[in-house]
């Protein structure tokens, strides 16, 4: 079956930018991939249950998941919707940049084998997708992968677990800059363990 000569350009347009669009793809995780092997070790930005005092905290430190190493206090240079959501008040971060809050959040250097614990323990890319997220560092207490200390004010990049697999309303939620499972909003995260 032949197309009229008008929508051949058309097919061969959408067919063009489809494959570009997995190319580029493509070559996004690659280059992931190839600078969290050329580091060894990858930084990873935490917003919610894994930072300090919160509920999976404990995952962070627990050497069976691989090393974790606190590198600085930061937060997003652009903003994002963290809202709380599901019948287990889980936070999530959703790719929505330009919308939201800077989020508050920490910086750590984590090896290969935390980073596939994490990407497990978060579910990727089911729930969540791993991406790179621009921080403004506000206080620090590590090295950057070059040996170089973080200094507050600076610019740096970190892998963030964020979604773009969320239910419709979520945009619409309240959204925070900083999560705090015990805070006021009366949402506490209900840990894996704890739920039916």
């Amino acid at each position: 079956m032949h197309l009229p000569r008008t929508q051949k350009p058309c097919i061969f347009t959408h067919i063009r930018n489809r494959l570009l669009t997995q190319l580029e793809f493509t070559a996004r995780r690659l280059y992931l991939c190839v600078s969290f092997l050329r580091l060894n070790m990858g930084h990873i930005f935490v917003y919610g249950t894994l930072k300090k005092s919160q509920p999976n905290y404990f995952r962070m430190l627990d050497r069976n998941n691989g090393k974790a190493e606190f590198l600085a206090s930061a937060l997003t240079t652009e903003k994002y919707p963290l809202v709380i959501a599901s019948k287990y008040n889980v936070p999530f971060l959703l790719n929505i940049p330009g919308q939201g809050h800077r989020i508050h959040g920490e910086i750590y250097k984590v090896d290969e084998k935390m980073l596939k614990f994490l990407d497990a323990f978060e579910k990727v890319p089911s729930i969540y997708q791993r991406t790179l997220v621009n921080l403004q560092v506000k206080e620090c207490v590590g090295q950057n992968e070059g040996g170089q200390a973080l200094s507050p004010g600076s610019i740096t990049e970190a892998f963030v677990y964020s979604t773009t697999t969320y239910e419709s309303n979520w945009p619409s939620l309240p959204s925070y800059e900083s999560y705090d499972s015990y805070g006021d909003h009366g949402l506490q995260y209900v840990t894996r363990e704890g739920r039916d």
